[in-house]
């Protein structure tokens, strides 16, 4: 996927929509602020986010990253890989996704990836 076609959070989360559902992953400017991501805590299938909080963590090098939400919605899938390899994160963040949600009901405001370059400008 193009990272130009993605949308994106002030708080450096990226997202995709997959029909209904959307996909979320961190920007490679979130990557290169934790480090090398060494853990990473997910939520679980079936449980509910609500849009602008929380949901995981992601511990680096450098620093922990708490993972918000783009939408209320319930957990449909995670990316079991990166429990066990956290580090796939640092190879490509635009093509490795941390959750799926569905039945999504509510979304926060949205940028585009040149909205997003500009805002991490400043």
């Amino acid at each position: 996927m193009s990272k130009e076609s993605l949308k994106f959070l002030k708080s450096h989360e990226w997202v995709d929509y997959v029909g209904h559902n959307i996909i979320i992953g961190l920007s490679d400017y979130a990557i290169d602020e934790l480090g090398k991501a060494t853990f990473i805590n997910l939520p679980e299938i079936g449980d509910e986010i609500v849009a602008g909080g929380a949901f995981g963590e992601v511990e680096g090098t450098v620093m922990t990253y708490d993972v918000y939400s783009p939408a209320s919605g319930i957990v449909s899938n995670i990316n079991q890989n990166l429990l066990s390899h956290p580090e796939k994160l640092n190879e490509d963040p635009y093509s490795v996704w941390l959750v799926e949600i569905e039945d999504i009901t509510e979304c926060e405001e949205l940028m585009t990836y040149e909205e997003y370059i500009e805002m991490i400008k400043e």
